[in-house]
């Protein structure tokens, strides 16, 4: 086919398959043109016009499908094995945006116990201007005094988190987070496991919510039990950010979640990385997970003294219990069509693995029953619906150019999303290698 009139920094890749994020079948021998940020055309090779002019890449018999979208995840918490308030700062935040966009995952949702210097490096990421993953989120958060969030396990700084002692507290709260201009409202509901003394009362997240609504935000909420997702949904929260860990969700409560269009992100590899470190299987001593660990975290894992208490603690059984149950959950809400997003709630504790930790979080999913292109459409097109966002997710004309490539086929072997070839962001080779390439001059 001729090619069409000159378009610079125009480029075409090609590979063996494309997975559209829609969940169809991979297209074979497929194209994908870029002109900037921008997809401008996809399809069969044989059928896309090659501008004149364009640098095209043949990746072979690779595939290529969409960046990945996190909905669950946290920023400037962790260094190594520590986790503290001192670890708020640029250059960390900028080092955790970086490694996920290195693993594929090109959008991140630090949901909560962000401070101040959040909104100016959303907005920089926003902008393209720096290398990393876009950022968005909650601007701090909304906890309880004495309760959720453990300080002992998130010691955050005052300008991390509210915790509003009265309703009219979390309203205040609320303003303020809606004033600097915050994605979302998140509140934690749960004791943790009966770890902290008190639950968020009833009239404060109502209020928290009411006012969020108010002002136009949505708002996600932390819980562990049935009864407090039951509760907190009938108070107006629209997304759960956590599966339902304790019993099985029962009629009532998938009937409300689908009538009300509540989202559902199940976080299974929350609870495993309580547990699975010790145990190391076969797949933690992948390069592809040992590239995400912090040396102090490597030789955390590799000491087994302390393996053998981390197994040996309580906290490991009840994680088991946790995640059976929302693996089982997780399922039966999916087939009742409740929609679900997509997040690992990495970041948050050493252990809980930038970038790699999302990669699990697919693998879980299948174990939990979905196929494969239903796992990878939850964790692409299904997440960036939840954010509201319409140009990204889907590797389609007018969105974004967010994309990976992989050796091999994702949609047989859900695997195959960790042998990542080459991520794209924005139009742009962020990590990774090409193939061949040449500049068609007609």
């Amino acid at each position: 086919m001729a090619p069409l009139d000159p378009q610079p920094q125009t480029i075409v890749l090609r590979a063996a398959r494309l997975l559209d994020g829609n969940g169809a079948e991979p297209l074979a021998d497929a194209a994908l043109v870029l002109h900037g940020e921008t997809i401008t055309a996809v399809g069969p090779a044989h059928t896309v016009p090659i501008p004149l002019g364009a640098r095209v890449i043949d990746y072979g018999d690779k595939s290529i499908m969409p960046g990945l979208v996190s909905n669950h995840a946290h920023v400037g918490l962790v260094d190594g094995v520590d986790v503290g308030a001192r670890f708020y700062t640029r250059a960390n935040i900028l080092r955790q945006l970086r490694q996920y966009e290195a693993y594929g995952v090109t959008t991140v949702t630090s949901l909560g116990l962000n401070g101040p210097l959040f909104r100016a490096l959303r907005e920089e990421m926003h902008a393209g201007a720096t290398p990393g993953a876009d950022l968005f989120g909650v601007e701090s958060g909304v906890g309880t005094p004495c309760g959720a969030p453990p300080a002992s396990m998130v010691p955050v700084g005052d300008d991390q988190l509210f915790r509003p002692d009265t309703p009219e507290e979390a309203r205040t709260a609320v303003r303020a987070m809606a004033a600097r201009g915050t994605d979302l409202v998140k509140v934690w509901l749960d004791d943790f496991r009966g770890t902290v003394p008190v639950k968020m009362p009833p009239a404060v997240y109502r209020a928290a919510i009411d006012e969020a609504h108010a002002l136009g935000l949505r708002v996600a909420a932390h819980i562990h039990d049935r009864e407090d997702a039951r509760a907190i949904t009938r108070a107006g929260a629209d997304i759960l950010a956590h599966g339902v860990r304790d019993v099985p969700v029962d009629a009532e409560l998938v009937q409300w979640l689908a009538e009300h269009r509540v989202w559902y992100i199940p976080t299974l590899s929350l609870d495993e990385t309580t547990f699975v470190f010790a145990e190391r299987p076969e797949w933690t001593l992948e390069p592809f997970v040992e590239r995400a660990l912090a040396p102090a975290v490597r030789a955390r894992i590799d000491d087994p003294q302390w393996r053998e208490r981390t197994l040996g603690e309580p906290r490991s059984a009840f994680a088991r219990s946790s995640l059976a149950m929302n693996l089982r959950n997780v399922k039966t809400l999916f087939d009742a069509g409740i929609p679900i997003g997509f997040g690992s709630d990495s970041g948050v504790t050493p252990l809980r693995l930038s970038g790699a930790s999302e990669h699990r979080e697919l693998g879980l999913l299948v174990d939990a029953g979905l196929t494969p292109l239903q796992a990878i459409t939850t964790a692409t097109k299904n997440a960036a619906a939840l954010l509201g966002l319409t140009d990204r997710g889907v590797l389609a004309v007018g969105k974004k150019a967010d994309l990976v490539v992989l050796d091999g086929d994702p949609s047989r072997t859900i695997a195959n999303t960790k042998a990542i070839v080459a991520v794209w962001h924005r139009g742009r080779l962020a990590s990774g290698r090409v193939e061949t390439f040449e500049s068609l001059s007609e």
